[in-house]
């Protein structure tokens, strides 16, 4: 029987002799996201659960050897390191960074192992300049915990009132360490008591900046913490993922390790990575959308007394909204597009609109969801509006605010893990997953999500989920019926006359419906390219 090889990480990091963090930890961690582990001794640690009594950094040339011999065989996808031991091993790993990317691409995720939660130091200043000037430029990833964070940040001669000790100058470390060279950072805050019942790390990565926050694991067996979620992260990207959604399923599975954590020793015991943390609803984050620690009510599975949206159809003037409508839809919403630079007489045009689809759907019982335009559709008495992730980031904090005052309900789109996770802050009348099949109604960079995304989508999110793009087949909407979403959507399909066409589509639903419903996969498929 033929296998498929399995992707390569390697982790260039200390052996914990009481199994608990570095190596240990980072081979757990691979197994739960079935990737190949190449484990690369840069230290050898002689410590137990109580502490650390001796570390002997590998000389160079044994740290050589290893990877040279590695890369004639089992080069990486991905490089993770951990205790590195001194500034020569530290050189020597940023010299084979440049010699692989010369090859191909390698990602480098660095967690800074510059001490031990028992007090020991891993790190002298030396070592520390070494981080900054020969890791930090190649970094894909960096994830420190707070305290290595800010003594990363704390150059010398540098003026950083960011490194008062409270946890509201995490995002600015963040961003002088990326300004230092590294793509994205993650600092994790699992160690402060400054939110209550909350374990929170900031994320700062190309395609998005913000809170993760789960429920904090009561457990004194945390050892090898930092390490699972950094060799998470590297997983998670050797497998296709972008550094924001692969720290979200870091954070998944290292809260996961932490619950199954146990006692090896008198002191703390090691957290176990297992598999299967991909499929446990309550192990979906909350992402907050900027700076401030605000979050939504904690989220339990959508009740099954919400009323389903079933078919829900999309269309572009009053006219459409009152023929959808007359055929017995009752969820329609009204996506009028926003001209470059409209005038008063576009304005017009969609006041009218709005105003008189709110009496029509009002006088069906049909919900009525405007897009975008949430102020003008309060104003006009509608009660649901359908707001995009951009435009939702552009309303800042105040203008969120604003929004959840009128009392609205909000559906919200997401195309990857870490933009269901921040929808979830909002808790919405639904999230939109798409586009399920390839879509050209809207230029977009993101890969269909498929069955498979949407099946995961509709188990994990928590709240009603609306299949969305490419349904252009009454066969497709079955299928996407038959993930448990609450509602499909259909834009071209509903033709030029939808009296003809919504029964052929509302059949399909009722098909997909009675069908046995989509199975979950063990983890999502990369819904966006790493080069995006």
């Amino acid at each position: 029987m033929q296998f498929e090889k399995p992707l390569i990480v390697w982790s260039i990091a200390g052996n914990d002799s009481g199994g608990g963090a570095g190596l240990s930890a980072d081979q757990r961690a691979a197994d739960a996201f079935g990737v190949h582990l190449c484990p690369v001794v840069a230290a050898i640690t002689a410590q137990n659960s109580v502490g650390v009594a001796h570390i002997e950094p590998t000389s160079s040339e044994v740290l050589e050897a290893q990877l040279a011999v590695l890369a004639e065989d089992m080069p990486p996808a991905v490089i993770k390191t951990g205790m590195l031991g001194n500034a020569s091993n530290v050189m020597t790993v940023a010299r084979w960074v440049d010699r692989l990317r010369e090859r191909g691409t390698v990602a480098l995720v660095i967690d800074p192992v510059l001490g031990s939660t028992t007090g020991a130091s891993f790190a002298n200043e030396s070592m520390v300049q070494a981080y900054r000037e020969w890791l930090l430029p190649r970094a894909t990833l960096i994830t420190p915990n707070e305290n290595e964070a800010r003594r990363l940040a704390a150059r010398a001669g540098d003026a950083l009132p960011v490194l008062t000790p409270n946890i509201d100058s995490i995002p600015t470390i963040a961003r002088t360490l990326r300004a230092s060279g590294a793509a994205a950072v993650a600092i994790t805050c699992g160690d402060s008591s400054s939110i209550s019942g909350q374990s929170v790390d900031w994320i700062d990565t190309p395609h998005a900046a913000g809170w993760l926050a789960l429920p904090r694991v009561d457990t004194l067996n945390n050892h090898g913490t930092g390490c699972t979620f950094a060799t998470s992260a590297a997983a998670a990207m050797a497998l296709g993922f972008v550094s924001a959604d692969a720290l979200v399923l870091a954070k998944m599975a290292t809260t996961h390790a932490l619950r199954h954590g146990y006692a090896a020793g008198q002191g703390a015991g090691p957290v176990a990575s297992r598999a299967g943390f991909a499929i446990i609803p309550e192990l979906m984050p909350q992402m907050s959308w900027g700076e401030s620690l605000e979050f939504g009510d904690e989220i339990s599975p959508a009740s099954a007394s919400e009323p389903a949206l079933d078919l829900y159809a999309i269309v572009d003037s009053a006219d459409r909204v009152g023929q959808v409508v007359a055929t017995g839809i009752k969820t329609v919403q009204l996506r009028i597009k926003e001209p470059p630079a409209p005038d008063d007489a576009w304005w017009s045009v969609l006041r009218d609109a709005i105003k008189a689809s709110v009496a029509v759907c009002r006088s069906a019982g049909a919900l009525l969801i405007v897009n975008d335009h949430w102020q003008l559709a309060h104003e006009l008495g509608a009660s649901a509006v359908h707001v995009g992730q951009e435009d939702l980031l552009a309303l800042g904090d105040a203008g969120r605010a604003q929004l959840a005052r009128t009392g609205m309900r909000v559906g919200v789109s997401s195309h990857s893990l870490w933009e269901l996770a921040r929808s979830r802050s909002l808790n919405p009348l639904y999230v939109a997953c798409g586009p399920v099949w390839p879509t050209l109604t809207k230029a977009m960079p993101w890969r269909a999500q498929g069955l498979d995304n949407l099946a995961w989508w509709v188990h994990m999110a928590g709240v009603p989920v609306v299949a969305i793009g490419g349904i252009l087949e009454p066969g497709q909407l079955s299928l996407a019926a038959q993930s448990g979403a609450s509602g499909v959507c259909v834009v071209r399909g509903l033709g030029d006359d939808p009296s003809k066409t919504v029964p052929i589509w509302q059949a399909a639903l009722v098909h997909g419906r009675a069908e046995p419903i989509l199975p979950t996969p063990a983890m999502p498929h990369p819904s966006l390219d790493t080069t995006s």
